[in-house]
């Protein structure tokens, strides 16, 4: 299931790149920070994965669609679907899934032996846990946010560009 998920997620990020309409990479960044909740949520961690989808999704992302919405940004016909970075952004794409190969050709850790106590839930686990554990994965969400606002600025910019 992590693999069908993470598969949505790096594949709504990569038509991120390759479109150039500006309501549908706005479309697939909803797409992605959305598989990125359901991640978080299979990885076990419901605080975050609830910030995911309500913060990011609810808000920041209905934002995005309302500003896209108030420029007025409109579709041409006669222009190519695929941008000039699709074909980098595929090599990235197989770069990037060769490195998730990889990590999950490791396999998982152990898990806790049968007679290990039960940690309770609290702040402090969950922050031990979470500063520890899943650093990477909530750094790597920061950074495809920035890449996604700088890319729907970016379609923006030439959109309007091409239209005045």
């Amino acid at each position: 299931m992590l693999a069908a998920v993470g598969g949505v997620a790096l594949a709504a990020a990569l038509s991120m790149l390759v479109l150039r309409e500006p309501m549908r990479v706005a479309l697939a960044l909803i797409t992605t920070m959305t598989a990125l909740g359901a991640l978080y949520g299979l990885l076990g961690v419901h605080v975050i994965a609830a910030f995911q989808v309500l913060i990011y999704v609810g808000a920041v992302m209905v934002f995005m669609v309302y500003v896209i919405m108030l420029l007025e940004v409109r579709e041409r016909d006669g222009r190519p679907r695929l941008s000039r970075w699709a074909l980098p952004a595929g090599a990235l794409g197989l770069l990037l899934a060769d490195g998730l190969a990889a990590g999950a050709l490791r396999g998982a850790p152990s898990p806790a032996p049968a007679g290990a106590p039960a940690q309770d839930f609290g702040m402090a686990p969950f922050a031990a846990t979470f500063l520890s554990q899943y650093w990477l994965e909530f750094e790597l969400t920061t950074v495809l946010l920035v890449s996604a606002i700088v890319a729907a600025l970016a379609v923006i910019a030439v959109s309007r560009r091409r239209q005045g």
